[in-house]
């Protein structure tokens, strides 16, 4: 089975290409969701998160405020250590588990959607990487627009990850998102083209 790892930075559009992908009928392993799973109430993870960052982090209903989270790591690079400490080897060690369970139904292809696949170094498992990527003007409008915050805190979160430039580096292919959806719909079929035919 060959896999494909997807990512980009925030607001890079990735979550279009990863619904493209699964319009062709393939399997995606998608970390944000694992990583919304894994902190449910009662949850290890959940109460790590509670014990490091207190119980402000926390609905009335003792479920996880994420955006109170957000806002508190994002501002301060050790707290969002802390936070990936704790978050990091549990979506890994799920993504492994999904990994395997995909492998046994004797699928050909499947993609794992990570926006830190180079930086938790989940790269390492995959046999191609796909780079979602727009400017950063782009970047930051789509962010504003998307999570509803300032220009000051989308120019944080942005500034908390690694850069495009890096990410380039370990990127197998780039997928340019900063024109139109039909755009980048074309780029992702004349990749798995490729990657297909590779196979052949």
């Amino acid at each position: 089975m060959k896999i494909i790892g997807l990512t980009g930075g925030i607001a890079s559009g990735k979550s279009f290409v990863s619904d493209i992908l699964k319009e062709e009928g393939i399997i995606v392993i998608d970390a944000d969701i694992i990583s919304r799973e894994i902190v449910f109430k009662g949850s290890e993870a959940l109460k790590d998160i509670e014990q490091n960052f207190g119980k402000e982090v926390l609905n009335n209903d003792g479920t996880l405020n994420r955006k109170r989270l957000g806002s508190l790591v994002f501002s301060d690079k050790n707290k969002l250590e802390t936070l990936n400490k704790i978050m990091h080897p549990k979506i890994i060690d799920e993504i492994k588990k999904r990994i395997e369970t995909v492998r046994m139904q004797g699928v050909n292809l499947c993609v794992i959607d990570a926006p830190l696949l180079i930086e938790t170094g989940l790269y390492h498992i995959v046999d191609i990487v796909l780079l979602v990527y727009v400017n950063r003007e782009v970047q930051i409008k789509r962010l504003i627009k998307r999570d509803n915050i300032s220009f000051e805190e989308a120019e944080k979160r942005i500034s908390s990850q690694m850069s495009f430039e890096e990410k380039k580096k370990y990127s197998d292919y780039i997928i340019d998102n900063n024109g139109s959806r039909e755009n980048t719909k074309k780029q992702i079929h004349d990749i798995l083209e490729e990657i297909i035919s590779m196979e052949d």
